[in-house]
């Protein structure tokens, strides 16, 4: 119940029954529910974008032949993972902290304006360790320094994590270039093309000069962390889609004007992401003084301590899902040019629930700064309950959809066979993955990010025994028997957290909120 003035007056001596909590607004376009599609929307968008331009270079490339689209469906695959193990911990971190600081340097401004100052309470950043959910202090000479001219006139924000963010995010980029094209045959032995594969040659090819576009990739990604954090996902959604019609345009162009095959297929993704990255530091420079004035204030150590635990977390789950590639690239080119298929709809798809995550760690994380445990418990039920709703809708659409959709991938009979083996695993894991990831959001909106790291390994652990032991007796069944598995115990421990009141949660469990 939330009594006028946004008092919240309710008690729920059952912490899991958030989920349920005003289910029959889950639609409602009242305020909260507004500025949710203002955030996810744009958000969704923009996430699902990269994921449909390798798509749509998937889709260029099954016309060439059922290797080459095998060969660089292990190319995409292990480039997308290696990224997200550089960059994931780095843009969910920047979400929080920027969301964080940009809520509190509001309440400064307001302070100023009214002649006050604030509490020093209010100046908390909320808490990183499981183990001890007292606030923790925030550096008050920063913000002193920083954030009384963030709202006023027409000058620029001061966010000390948004350029931390940018200068580890091009170092991150960097590495992971010198990285994937040094190790390039390695890495695809690694995942289950060995020498003299047919796929070698064109997964080589692919790889090599993609990873040219990953300091690109990486800046861009931290950028977006920053406008995420801002709320503002309308600016990256219009640099993505500009990118990616880029993207689209020079496909046919380089692989079959200039008869560039694989290789044209990846110049022209490495040219969109570059474009983007461009687009978004110009519009970031408008918004954001990007040199601080002093070192100290990059906060390295924050980011540091917080991101250990998150690339704890994401090499767990990025393992899971390399090693179900490589385990489908060895058992043969046609196998593995499906699960390609499968996969990409898969993330693809699933990737929209992910502009709800966006949302509730961007409300979130400013709910918690300003001890708003009211519109936190509010904003976590919408979200979840939208989680829902939205997984229920893919699942319908995509197994229908699928089914005559992928002719549009690849012309293989035996391609096309495995694909509808695989749709209804595709299809009916969407409600929990779409949970899975809201969850993911709601607990990094409240900081919460021991908890996520190491929930995550231990679900990492039990899903590669399932990999192993069925993808041997069932084949091609069994890896997406265990994909599903494994986003189900994703789901079922973030859902543990709120759901037993525990926690940065823990103030839900049978008091007043």
């Amino acid at each position: 119940m939330v009594e006028e003035g946004g008092t919240c007056t309710s008690r729920m001596s059952i912490p899991f029954l958030i989920l349920f909590r005003d289910a029959r607004s889950v639609l409602k376009l009242d305020e909260l529910g507004i500025e949710i599609a203002t955030i996810a929307f744009p958000a969704a968008l923009a996430l699902t974008a990269d994921p449909i331009a390798s798509l749509v270079d998937t889709a260029f490339i099954g016309q060439i032949g059922a290797v080459e689209l095998a060969g660089v469906g292990v190319s995409i695959a292990l480039f997308n993972q290696v990224s997200r193990v550089a960059i994931f911990p780095l843009v969910s971190i920047t979400t929080s902290f920027v969301a964080e600081e940009d809520a509190l340097a509001s309440q400064d401004a307001k302070s100023v304006e009214l002649g006050s100052t604030l509490d020093s309470e209010n100046k908390k950043l909320i808490p990183t360790d499981e183990n001890d959910y007292e606030q923790s202090e925030y550096n008050k000479e920063l913000l002193g320094n920083t954030v009384e001219v963030t709202k006023h006139g027409n000058e620029k924000r001061h966010i000390p994590s948004a350029s931390s963010a940018l200068i580890i995010g091009s170092i991150l980029g960097v590495l992971q270039a010198i990285f994937l094209i040094c190790l390039a045959k390695p890495l695809l032995n690694f995942m289950g093309i060995k020498k003299g594969s047919l796929m070698l040659k064109p997964a080589q090819q692919y790889l090599t000069l993609r990873s040219l576009g990953a300091p690109a990739v990486l800046l861009s990604l931290a950028m977006q962390g920053v406008f995420r954090g801002f709320k503002d996902t309308k600016t990256p959604l219009y640099a993505t889609v500009i990118g990616d019609m880029t993207n689209i345009i020079l496909d046919p162009i380089f692989m079959f004007v200039f008869h560039m095959g694989v290789s044209g297929a990846a110049i022209a993704h490495v040219i969109s992401q570059y474009l983007i990255s461009a687009i978004l530091f110009w519009r970031l420079m408008e918004q954001v003084d990007l040199l601080p004035p002093e070192a100290k204030y990059l906060q390295f150590g924050r980011f540091l301590r917080n991101g250990s635990l998150l690339l704890m977390r994401v090499i767990a789950a990025t393992f899971c899902v390399t090693l179900s590639a490589s385990l489908a690239a060895r058992l043969g080119s046609t196998q593995m040019a499906a699960f390609q298929v499968c996969l990409q709809v898969w993330l693809a798809s699933s990737l929209l629930a992910d502009g709800l995550a966006v949302a509730g760690q961007a409300i979130l994380a400013s709910a918690f700064a300003n001890k708003d445990y009211c519109s936190a418990v509010t904003t976590a039920s919408r979200v979840i309950q939208l989680a829902v709703v939205l997984g229920l809708m893919l699942a319908a659409i995509l197994g229908i959809g699928l089914s005559y959709g992928a002719r549009v991938f690849t012309k293989d009979s035996n391609v096309l066979q495995l694909i509808g083996v695989g749709i209804p695993f595709v299809a009916a894991t969407q409600p929990i993955n779409c949970l899975a990831f809201v969850f993911d959001g709601v607990n990094f909106g409240a900081s919460d990010f021991s908890y996520s790291a190491y929930s995550m390994v231990t679900v990492a652990v039990l899903s590669i025994l399932f990999l192993f032991l069925l993808s041997r007796s069932l084949g091609f069944v069994g890896i997406w028997i265990s994909l599903s598995i494994y986003m189900s115990l994703r789901a079922l421990a973030g859902f543990w957290r709120i759901g037993s009141g525990s926690g940065p949660w823990k103030f839900i469990r049978g008091s007043s909120f």
